[in-house]
């Protein structure tokens, strides 16, 4: 904290400050204070409410931006992103122009059609609207503004499927962006879409969520077809989270506090996936134990469907839940219901998918556990193809490329009376984009030969940068 502070200190001074200065304010708060004013987030807000998220942060300027830089890192705000959804895929750019492509029924792609797409297409209908954050799930997409903004495109319920694709609503496509006017009033950071509802989070750390709040599941009392975003409070009421991760049905949270930070959950426990201990389910947020216990630091986490990770600050990764086909990486198949260290080199990014597991390491290589990623042409670690312990992804290590940021679909779908395939996505530092996996539908941005359903990593023709 002391050298951060000095950088602080030092940046301010370099330059001139965005504000009148506060000669009470030792000089450390004044230049957290300056570097606060350039996020994005924290320019719109109005005097009183700055104010507000200051004392929610403990009464300091560096806990606020240290609040805005941990948030902006996990979900990439300013950056490039890529996300794989089921059978298809969304890019966005540094910029803020959003691409896409794949599965296409629902028109979840926004273009304005419901025709699949074998090669990345510009939304053009966003034009003028700067896109921070995506996110995707079965037939329908959420896109967050730099205004705090969020559209939807898709299926134009909240809600969810039942097994074979058949909503639970008669709602009806909706192919093109559409502001969720629900949500005006709230300035929202990030989105999060599950398998049975969705969750916004909001720039004060408040989390909204949307269908599914029977009292054992995320604890509102509403109906499946509840399109009104419903606030979650109780134990979060004066918490501050930082990120939220969707899983098919669990929600967690991660929780900024002046001492560090904490994980939530809530929802479907079987499995062990809420990290409890047991296999019970949760209608309110319940902090995780066993971090604190250990004194184990989260910096980041990620909902696959049945199973979860985290990302500490010491470059570990701790995964719970299903452990069907190795996805937690243990060596076994067993589900675990606490957090349980994978024994993998030094981490700085992770991505939980369906029944599989993407780690990123500090020198840009990529390691998989969990079901074999189709397309990759690596060698098996059993009979059944399962990779039971994180292993180095050859096929991308021979690109020679170091990556960033890496995305695998974590939910299912069906389209056109067919489940479609997994398949993932990763950026690199340079930019590029790679896709393997499923992509029958044109998820990897390029049609495939007749016949051929999968295909291994190569670059998409996409503009990121």
């Amino acid at each position: 904290m002391r050298y951060r502070a000095s950088k602080v200190t030092c940046t301010f001074f370099r330059n001139p400050a965005k504000f009148p200065p506060d000669l009470e304010l030792p000089l450390p708060e004044l230049a957290a204070l300056d570097m606060c004013q350039e996020r994005a987030m924290f320019k719109l807000m109005k005097a009183e409410e700055k104010e507000w998220l200051k004392q929610r942060c403990g009464g300091s300027w560096k806990l606020v931006l240290g609040y805005i830089l941990v948030g902006e890192k996990n979900y990439r705000h300013g950056k490039s992103q890529v996300i794989a959804g089921p059978g298809c895929s969304i890019v966005v750019t540094t910029k803020g122009d959003v691409y896409s492509f794949g599965a296409n029924s629902w028109g979840q792609l926004g273009l304005g059609d419901t025709e699949h797409k074998f090669k990345p297409c510009l939304i053009r209908s966003l034009q003028g609207i700067r896109i921070t954050q995506a996110a995707v799930g079965s037939r329908r997409t959420m896109l967050v503004s730099d205004t705090g903004s969020v559209y939807k495109f898709g299926h134009s319920t909240f809600g969810p499927f039942d097994y074979y694709g058949t909503a639970a609503t008669n709602e009806v496509s909706c192919p093109t962006p559409q502001l969720v006017e629900s949500l005006k009033g709230i300035f929202v950071v990030q989105a999060s879409i599950g398998g049975f509802f969705s969750a916004v989070l909001s720039r004060e750390g408040q989390v909204y969520t949307f269908s599914w709040g029977h009292p054992d599941r995320l604890g509102h009392g509403t109906e499946i077809a509840d399109v009104e975003p419903r606030l979650l409070s109780g134990p979060l009421e004066d918490v501050l989270v930082a990120q939220i991760a969707a899983g098919n049905c669990y929600l967690l949270m991660l929780a900024y506090h002046p001492n560090g930070m904490s994980v939530y959950s809530m929802g479907c426990g079987l499995g062990g996936k809420l990290g409890h201990g047991n296999t019970g389910n949760e209608g309110t947020p319940l902090q995780i134990e066993h971090f604190q216990t250990f004194n184990i630091r989260p910096m980041s986490i990620s909902a696959g469907a049945f199973h979860a990770a985290v990302l500490s600050s010491d470059g570990r990764i701790f995964t719970w839940g299903w452990g069907i086909h190795g996805c937690l990486g243990h060596g076994a198949e067993e589900y675990m219901t606490l957090p349980t260290a994978v024994e993998t080199l030094k981490a700085v990014h992770v991505s939980a998918g369906y029944y599989t597991t993407f780690v990123i390491t500090d020198n840009g290589e990529v390691y998989t556990f969990g079901q074999k990623g189709l397309g990759l042409q690596d060698g098996e670690d059993d009979e059944s193809g399962d990779i039971l312990a994180p292993k180095l992804v050859t096929s991308l290590a021979g690109l020679e490329e170091r990556f960033v940021q890496i995305s695998s679909t974590n939910a299912g779908d069906w389209v056109d009376d067919k489940l479609v395939l997994s398949h993932t996505v990763a950026l690199t530092n340079s930019g590029k984009m790679y896709a393997f996996g499923g992509g029958s539908k044109g998820q990897l941005g390029v049609k495939l030969a007749e016949g051929k359903e999968a295909m291994p990593p190569f670059q998409v023709a996409v503009d990121i940068i």
